[in-house]
């Protein structure tokens, strides 16, 4: 079948159906992509990445897993994900050696493990995320390369950046925190139809390439004379320039692939307005999202920024009305700390919906979440004072990618002279100077980035893959 007829075909298809006065989900189909993708997607399963991100660390008392190994007894905090205990592997003493002694860059380097100095007033300057890498390697086959959201819209600002991603010059990309719009641009359809749609795209490109005619001839000489800071502006102007061109490409080419149709009701929830004053049911909603983002396979890296050190939310439904922020600096007041313990379980019950979820919708052969890798963690541990080493992370999903998981690994325990008391000192003493120089995020990021294909040994400072989970 042609590439014209198969899309005909899902056209008369989707109005057939919706001549019957009912909606439906369609599965992901060859043609339903555009020609140059089909052969790698016809050879290789789906594998994809989720990061999730909370802020300003978490009550470790409560978090903390005592025992090292398979034979380990969920810590209160992570009581939640008991079902899934054979779906994750939890990581203690975890550090990025760059960010230690940050403090409101936490989620500006999470994914970077760039080296960004927020206290000496130099320029803000940050490197490729870990999941833009991904997004580079498998983004041509799926219409959305990476998909960015957070609890606050845009960028944020240097600094205190309200978005995980970073491109490959280090230039946040921009989350979304509306789900009804988030849903609309992931299923909605186009603006004027199809034909104004690629009028609109054709006169971006006339645009873009009369500013790049115009800037590259005599961008050389340009660079010759400027400062280095100049430098580096143009060089962040003349990639921003090119990277719209090619996400202009990437619209035209997927115009013609229809858009997977969502029945009424699984759209639903997407169609109202989600205050985030009801925090569980907002972080369920984009939850959610993400899972039917990746089912109909319209992304296969996705970025969640739950909070910014600066912007945590409150959660009333349960009786916190602090954002998360003000809990983490708790100065050691057991009232607080039980408050901000109480927010951490309450998420990972949120978290467990999510993994839910996925083990629930099956790809393939397989569960979704054994094809989705899910990072879940911080960039802070001990949020009171800002430090940034044994962070609370967690890998799971992906199994039918080669992980192995129902483990605690725990760099700190070689280096400890007892076990863990899990006292108020002795917690904080944990968050310190790092038990062991060696457990870096980075080699947790870079396993990820090989189990996606990524073409790559080693990832900023890191000192090879986890081997004890692959």
């Amino acid at each position: 079948m042609s590439n014209i007829l198969s899309q005909r075909w899902l056209l008369n298809r989707r109005h057939f159906l919706r001549g019957l006065g009912t909606t439906m989900a369609l599965p992901l189909l060859d043609a339903m992509m555009p020609l140059r993708v089909r052969a790698a997607a016809v050879v290789t399963k789906p594998r994809r990445s989720v990061f999730v991100y909370i802020p300003n660390g978490v009550n470790g008392m409560a978090w903390q897993v005592k025992q090292p190994g398979r034979g380990y007894e969920l810590s209160p905090s992570l009581q939640p994900l008991e079902k899934h205990r054979g779906d994750f592997t939890v990581f203690s003493g975890l550090h990025h050696p760059n960010g230690l002694g940050q403090a409101h860059v936490c989620a500006d380097t999470w994914l970077t493990g760039a080296k960004i100095d927020a206290q000496g007033g130099r320029k803000y300057e940050n490197s490729i995320s870990a999941d833009q890498m991904m997004a580079e390697s498998v983004g041509q086959q799926t219409r959305f390369s990476s998909l960015e959201l957070s609890i606050s819209s845009g960028t944020g600002q240097p600094f205190n950046s309200s978005t995980l991603a970073f491109s490959r010059d280090g230039v946040p990309l921009p989350a979304e925190d509306n789900p009804k719009n988030i849903f609309n641009r992931l299923f909605g359809e186009e603006k004027g139809g199809i034909a104004e749609q690629r009028a609109r795209l054709t006169k971006r490109r006339s645009v873009l390439d009369a500013v790049l005619d115009a800037v590259l001839d005599d961008a050389s000489d340009l660079r010759r004379g400027l400062g280095n800071e100049d430098r580096h502006k143009l060089d962040e102007y003349l990639h921003a320039v090119r990277d719209v061109e090619q996400r202009t490409e990437r619209l035209d080419a997927w115009l013609d692939v229809p858009k997977p149709v969502i029945e009424a009701q699984s759209a639903a929830p997407f169609q109202r307005d989600v205050p985030k004053a009801q925090a569980g049911e907002y972080w369920r909603t984009m939850f959610d999202l993400i899972v039917l983002a990746l089912r109909t396979d319209m992304t296969r890296v996705v970025t969640y920024m739950n909070g910014s050190e600066g912007n945590g939310l409150a959660i009333p439904e349960i009786g916190i009305t602090q954002a998360r922020h003000n809990l983490s600096h708790h100065n050691g007041d057991p009232v607080v700390l039980e408050r901000l313990a109480k927010s951490d379980a309450f998420i990972m019950q949120q978290f467990a919906h999510f993994l839910d979820e996925l083990r629930s919708i099956q790809d393939g052969e397989e569960p979704l979440l054994d094809r989705t890798m899910v990072l879940f963690g911080s960039g802070m541990s001990y949020g009171h004072s800002h430090c940034n080493s044994n962070l609370p992370i967690l890998l799971a999903g992906g199994k039918g990618l080669g992980l192995k998981h129902g483990q605690h690994l725990d760099y700190n325990r070689p280096h400890l002279k007892e076990d863990y008391s899990l006292g108020y000192d002795e917690w904080r003493s944990l968050c310190g100077k790092p038990k062991d120089g060696k457990a870096r995020l980075n080699n947790v990021l870079l396993t990820m980035m090989q189990k996606m294909e990524v073409n790559t040994e080693s990832f900023v400072d890191s000192l090879g893959p986890v081997s004890e989970i692959v």
